[in-house]
């Protein structure tokens, strides 16, 4: 038998804390465990483990290289989780966490699709604007603008393009008119979103000239979704993903203002943290979404209807 099986019967009898549990942990005998780490011994020059009443414990040498075995049997089982988890089913709760435009008007759209490709899988889904602490509050993934993830310890897959524009209701411009340009902005009731940092300073480049305005007026939500509502409603000026409100410009329920300014970089995204074994639901859960959303030719048309 190789080094490396002996130093992984060395762990094993370390962490059982006796040969013969250990012989029942791996379904071999006491005296082949036995025999193991004899050779061990063997290898290393040095006596590993005292033989007790209450079973073995460590003996200096033993106690240095057991910290160094025990590294690498931590790496095998990662390993072998890492490849058992591709032939597992997806299956079990799956908590997700989701942005309040998006969920609402895409994602759960799509959750029929998968839980009837996954139907073991069991979706909770809460609908927030807030910061999410992914393992600190135990969620399996959140989705969000991609500009918003700051957490070093999580990873961020982007799932869908996005950008973000000036829009108002007709009822709107009908009564207070189209603004002539960007600065313009500063004298209309413009949507605030609240609890978003640097979302109300809107900024653009237009024929070389570098306009600055803070959104100001008479109403703000906490959400996306709020302020989307308040727009449609004819309440004031609003910049808002393209996702969220390609289709009312099309039909016209919404006007889109100064078709030349387009805010990138608002990319949405899927996080997650960094596990050493990604579970198979959540594996699947993230895949659908960059397959259902990430594609160039799913992005939504901003023309109005003729």
């Amino acid at each position: 038998m190789d080094v490396s099986s002996q130093m992984l019967a060395f762990v094993r009898v370390v962490e059982t804390g006796s040969i013969s549990a250990a012989s029942r942990a791996s379904g071999q005998t006491p005296s082949a465990v036995s025999k193991q780490i004899g050779h061990l011994e063997d290898h290393v020059g040095h006596r590993l483990l005292r033989r007790t009443r209450a079973g073995v414990s460590l003996t200096h040498e033993g106690a240095r290289y057991y910290e160094k075995c025990r590294a690498m049997a931590e790496k095998f089982i990662e390993a072998e989780d890492y490849i058992s988890s591709f032939s597992d089913a997806p299956s079990g709760q799956l908590r997700v966490a989701s942005s309040v435009a998006f969920g609402k008007a895409q994602l759960i759209h799509v959750l029929p699709e998968f839980l009837a490709t996954y139907p073991e899988i069991r979706f909770s889904l809460e609908l927030t604007d807030r910061t999410i602490e992914i393992e600190e509050e135990s969620f399996d993934a959140a989705i969000s603008f991609a500009e918003q993830e700051t957490d070093p310890n999580v990873i961020v897959r982007r799932i869908m393009r996005n950008e973000r524009i000036l829009c108002a209701a007709p009822s709107f411009i009908e009564r207070h008119g189209m603004p002539e340009s960007f600065a313009d902005l500063a004298r209309y009731n413009c949507l605030r979103t609240s609890n978003a940092r640097g979302r109300n300073a809107w900024q653009a480049t237009l024929d070389g000239v570098n306009y600055a305005v803070e959104a100001d007026g008479n109403f703000e939500g906490n959400s996306a979704d709020a302020v989307f509502i308040a727009a449609m409603s004819g309440l004031g000026i609003a910049r808002l993903s393209t996702y969220l409100v390609a289709h009312k410009i099309a039909s016209g329920e919404l006007v889109r203002l100064f078709p030349e300014y387009t805010q990138d970089h608002a990319d949405v995204a899927v996080s997650y943290a960094q596990k050493r074994n990604l579970s198979p639901a959540i594996r699947a859960f993230v895949d659908f979404l960059v397959d259902r959303f990430d594609r160039p030719q799913r992005r939504p048309s901003l023309h109005a209807a003729g």
